[in-house]
């Protein structure tokens, strides 16, 4: 049996909670984080140098490993039904849509078609200091 669809949504703690998924991958602690390089900050996932970061990563094609296969153990289970996975990061604009596009591309190869949503890739980017905290944008 399949699932009868499957959605995968990127999207930014930073811009909101989490969408409403079955499985949720927080990448925000155990990944290192482009927006800490100059050079990236203001690039998406939509860049190369940004997909080469994050693919780049010790630990990352392995998680996206695991994720497509809890995704075809869903798939191959008795009961067909939508199933949503979240990859999330801080803003939203190069772990988790990276992430995100590398995974829907393996399942559209394993399992069919596949819903890829980037709910805040195009989000200006969010501000931090190098640990983590906000800043004010200016005049605020």
């Amino acid at each position: 049996m399949s699932v009868t669809e499957i959605r995968v949504i990127s999207f930014g703690y930073l811009h909101g909670a989490p969408p409403k998924a079955h499985l949720t991958l927080d990448l925000r602690r155990h990944f290192r984080d482009p927006h800490v390089d100059p050079a990236l900050r203001h690039l998406t996932a939509a860049d190369l140098p940004v997909r080469r970061a994050v693919m780049g990563t010790p630990g990352i094609r392995e998680a996206i490993v695991a994720v497509a296969l809890l995704v075809e153990a869903f798939d191959n289970g008795p009961s067909p039904a939508p199933l949503t996975v979240a990859v999330g990061c801080a803003g939203g604009r190069h772990r988790a849509a990276t992430v995100a596009m590398v995974l829907a591309e393996r399942l559209r190869k394993t399992v069919g078609p596949v819903d890829l949503i980037h709910r805040d890739l195009g989000k200006p980017v969010v501000e931090r200091t190098a640990t983590g905290d906000t800043v004010a944008p200016a005049g605020a």
